[in-house]
């Protein structure tokens, strides 16, 4: 049963595979994402019956089995080695992963995830009322499993319910036996890759207590507790989580964010413009033009809480208040990159008259109609 999966980042970029929680798909890693694909050529994966793989066959009833299948992935990719981070049930293929197959998994990080998931039991039972009844029957309680009391993102926990309804109850049935058998307690002590261990301190299901046994077991390893998160932390706490994980991964020192910092002040300012700004740099200049490639660009732009068009009207609010207006017409360039239109950018000047003040708007609307005019979208 081959596994459907998605690539996304620079095609030379460092390889790293993103593990799916059960009943969830590959959409679950969305808010790292664009983060994680700035410097790594990341594929996710749908887990069997989820998402795109297809109910076709039997499904495996082992979490060895899962972790070959993703192995698969790994050799179709030519990938020798890999880094890979999963949540829930994607974790523990990560943790079979690193157990059967030490030379090939780079490094690790386990979110939300065990080396035990409790008595097989109640997974059978789990198994027997999917088989009955279809997903539905799980999502009453899923809120209070996935999300903290209170902290449900309605949005993204529409989206996530709608993955778990259009899972096949088989696929599912079959991750619920996987789940059952699977005891990697006896084996911590074997993983050798450096690892991450990540916990919400609300988490009903993979509760502190696993991943402390985790970090306790496995040499070296290191564990972050998040409060105010339960079994889907990196959902609650996306920005805590992705910040852990570049830092384990590597890619949050300087070298890391001013690459991909670079890349984004190109992609919004366009490569002329920074072409001149760094052709301009002298001895003085050079360390500052380094620094708003690194914090500006690659700290702030990068983040994925907000869009691009969003930051555009931020930073355009922003540029009217202090007055800067020669900013602000690069900035007004900046937008029309990143996706606004003239009548947006209009509005988001209208809005600064109220809050900013009408001279200091007035100014800003004079800069943007030249910015504009020269970009031939205003019809004058």
């Amino acid at each position: 049963m081959p596994l459907h999966h998605r690539l996304d980042g620079p095609p030379d970029g460092r390889p790293l595979i993103l593990g799916p929680a059960l009943g969830t798909s590959l959409a679950v890693w969305d808010p790292q994402l664009p983060a994680l694909a700035r410097d790594h050529r990341v594929l996710r994966f749908d887990l069997p019956g989820h998402g795109g793989t297809a109910a076709r066959g039997p499904a495996p009833d082992s979490v060895a089995g899962l972790a070959d299948l993703v192995l698969a992935l790994a050799d179709a990719q030519g990938w020798d080695t890999f880094r890979y981070a999963g949540v829930s049930l994607g974790g523990a293929v990560g943790l079979q992963l690193a157990a059967d197959h030490p030379a090939r998994v780079a490094s690790l990080a386990l979110l939300c995830t065990s080396a035990h998931f409790g008595p097989p039991d109640a997974w059978h039972a789990r198994a027997a009322t999917v088989r009955a009844e279809g997903t539905e029957a799980l999502v009453p309680s899923r809120r209070d499993t996935w999300f903290s009391p209170g902290c449900a993102d309605p949005p993204r926990l529409a989206a996530l319910l709608a993955d778990l309804r259009a899972v096949d109850p088989g696929g599912y049935a079959a991750c619920c036996a996987a789940l059952a058998t699977l005891d990697l307690r006896d084996r911590l002590s074997s993983v050798t890759a450096p690892t991450l261990v990540v916990a919400g301190r609300d988490d009903p299901a993979t509760p502190p207590a696993h991943a402390r046994e985790l970090a306790d077991g496995i040499p070296g390893a290191s564990l972050t507790e998040l409060a105010g998160a339960a079994h889907l932390a990196h959902l609650e706490r996306p920005a805590a989580v992705l910040a852990a994980l570049l830092d384990h991964l590597g890619s949050a020192g300087d070298a890391g964010r001013h690459t991909a910092g670079l890349a984004v002040r190109r992609a919004v300012l366009g490569d002329a413009h920074v072409n001149r700004a760094l052709a301009r740099a002298t001895p003085l200049t050079a360390p500052f033009q380094d620094l708003i490639t690194r914090y500006a660009w690659g700290e702030i732009w990068t983040r994925p809480g907000l869009s691009r068009h969003t930051r555009s009207c931020v930073t355009l609010t922003a540029l009217v208040a202090g007055g800067h207006l020669d900013e602000l017409a690069l900035h007004v360039r900046a937008a029309l990159r990143n996706g606004l239109t003239p009548e947006e950018i209009g509005e988001v000047l209208l809005q600064s008259a109220i809050y900013c003040g009408v001279p200091a708007a007035n100014a800003a609307f004079a800069v943007a109609d030249r910015v504009l005019r020269d970009d031939g979208r205003s019809e004058g």
